[in-house]
């Protein structure tokens, strides 16, 4: 696979542009409340420079990503970039339509996540919810290693930009309110059209909610969101 669209910086959580540099987000979202959870993420943090980017064959990052196994919701780290087949897929699959996700997109229907954010960059402005961690909706697949390991891979879900969002891209990430955290991750509730209409229509005030910040990112005039 040759990923020829590079992003300096993406989404993430803490470290700038909320909070300040050096305090830490308070995480409430189940499980990052949870004291092994909450020192695995501080560690990716640390390790990652509070930054989620798309993962390739020569920089093997993973992301963090909470999904329901059906008893528990559990803080996993995850290939970002879609697999089909054990593979990552051979198109743009960091990102998915929310409006083809039923027929483009079903691999990854069948078993849902969330990435955990406090910012986004998009075309080197960043957008927050002032320093409130959200959800970004996610579509997974897992993947088995030629060692026969298991490897978790996503797709961050976008959706038709509101807001402030609007005026820098027509694209920005699907934002999972709150209250259905738990109906879009259990994997017990079917991944069809019904779901979609309902998220994307519960997602209009939050993402209305999105700001831009004062801070500038790193990431120049690449676009995380493509149209």
């Amino acid at each position: 696979m040759s990923i020829r669209w590079i992003v300096c910086a993406s989404y993430g959580l803490g470290g700038g542009p909320y909070p300040s540099d050096g305090e830490e987000p308070e995480f409430d979202l189940s499980p990052l409340d949870e004291q092994v959870p909450a020192q695995q993420l501080a560690e990716w943090m640390s390790e990652q420079n509070h930054a989620a980017k798309i993962t390739g064959r020569q920089a093997r990052n993973l992301n963090p990503l909470i999904i329901d196994e059906g008893d528990h919701r559990r803080l996993k780290f995850a290939w970002w970039w879609l697999h089909l087949g054990d593979r990552p897929a051979k198109f743009n699959a960091f990102n998915s339509r929310a409006e083809s996700l039923t027929s483009r997109w079903k691999a990854g229907m069948k078993q849902r996540g969330i990435a955990p954010a406090t910012w986004y960059v998009e075309k080197g402005q960043s957008f927050g919810l002032d320093g409130d961690a959200f959800a970004l909706a996610a579509i997974t697949t897992t993947a088995t290693q030629p060692d026969g390991s298991t490897l978790l891979t996503y797709s961050i879900v976008t959706r038709a930009a509101v807001g402030e969002a609007a005026d820098v891209h027509p694209r920005m990430p699907l934002i999972v309110p709150r209250d259905l955290h738990g109906h879009w991750l259990h994997p017990g509730v079917p991944g069809d059209q019904n779901l979609v209409d309902e998220v994307l229509a519960a997602s209009e005030d939050i993402s209305r909610g999105i700001k831009r910040t004062d801070t500038a990112s790193d990431s120049g005039s690449h676009t995380l969101f493509p149209a």
